[in-house]
């Protein structure tokens, strides 16, 4: 990941640049709040997956299809959509996080647990409603509805999470329902969003696209893992936090599938306590659960690599193929 950062460095000082600036407020809470926010982190996965799709579909700056008075203002277009797509993913944390009580984000205190729940949903939903604001100055019909069909799905994929709590007859078709909402969605959207701004045509956005939903679905997979395999240093969250609020994951779909301890898991989601995690998390972990799991991030992988293959051979093409590795080298 070092080296793909590193190869980025100079889009990605641009985007913080333009996270900066387009997210100040005149209300010192929300200032306050999104300076916390930028401050943690975080990957920046999409962002990242947004910047190098355009590079890859040729963009180079101030070559954006379209080009207002606002985007000139405050820098190339790609960089402010890339921008926008993580206020998206931001403001959706902030929700996360106070839906599910979480406490702990990225090795920190959560804005919740600092902040409160009522400011935390607040300063979201300033950050989301900041995120169209960008997307108007695109003035672009079309990725104005690509990213208003997204946060719609995105959202779906709560709903169908909060739906799906403590539901041990939940099916691998009804998980990746889950995930490809909440998570591809927005990955295949940095993709397209992108390929509009190149002015992409109908092949390249696809493969593009295909890249980035492929991706996003073994993020998921690979983080789902890590929830039970992981530790909390690395992930900056506790583990089996997934477990303890509920949620049904592939790990644990695969051994309900087996029919294997479907009492002791019963246990574990009903009576979420110490030592009924801990020994489930033990339990998953001695089985053959995690490599099922692994395999099946090895396959969307590999999924995300073909897309690019009618692309030519680029530095842009190399880091995207090391961004696909990436997403399942976290587990080692």
């Amino acid at each position: 990941m070092d080296k793909i950062l590193s190869f980025m460095h100079e889009d990605l000082i641009k985007l913080d640049e333009v996270i900066r600036q387009d997210l100040n407020s005149n209300i010192p809470l929300i200032r306050q709040i999104s300076e916390y926010i930028i401050a943690g982190g975080g990957k920046r996965i999409r962002p990242l997956i947004c910047l190098l799709c355009g590079r890859i579909a040729g963009l180079v700056d101030g070559a954006a299809a379209v080009q207002t008075d606002q985007t000139h203002a405050s820098g190339n277009l790609l960089h402010k959509m890339a921008a926008m797509v993580e206020y998206i993913h931001t403001a959706t944390l902030l929700h996360d996080d106070v839906v599910d009580e979480s406490n702990l984000r990225r090795g920190r205190k959560t804005a919740n647990a600092v902040f409160g729940n009522a400011a935390s949903v607040l300063v979201g939903d300033f950050i989301y409603t900041r995120a169209f604001q960008m997307m108007v100055e695109a003035d672009s019909l079309r990725l104005l509805k690509v990213m208003a069909d997204s946060t719609n799905k995105i959202s779906e994929g709560e709903v169908l999470q909060l739906l799906n709590i403590g539901r041990l007859d939940l099916t691998e078709a009804e998980y990746f329902e889950v995930i490809k909402h909440k998570t591809a969605t927005l990955f295949e959207a940095s993709a397209r969003v992108a390929a509009i701004v190149a002015n992409s045509s109908e092949d390249v956005e696809n493969c593009l696209s295909n890249y980035a939903i492929n991706l996003g679905n073994a993020f998921q997979v690979v983080d789902d893992i890590l929830d039970y395999s992981g530790n909390t240093e690395v992930m900056g969250k506790n583990i089996g936090d997934d477990l303890r609020d509920g949620k049904i994951t592939l790990p644990l779909i695969y051994l309900l599938e087996q029919n294997q301890n479907i009492e002791q898991i019963k246990d574990a989601i009903e009576k979420p306590n110490k030592t009924n995690v801990k020994n489930l998390i033990k339990l998953i972990n001695n089985s053959d659960a995690i490599s099922y799991c692994k395999k099946i991030a090895e396959y969307f992988v590999l999924k995300a690599k073909e897309a690019l293959n009618s692309f030519p051979d680029s530095e842009y093409k190399i880091a995207m193929l090391e961004l696909a590795q990436v997403s399942i080298s976290r587990l080692r």
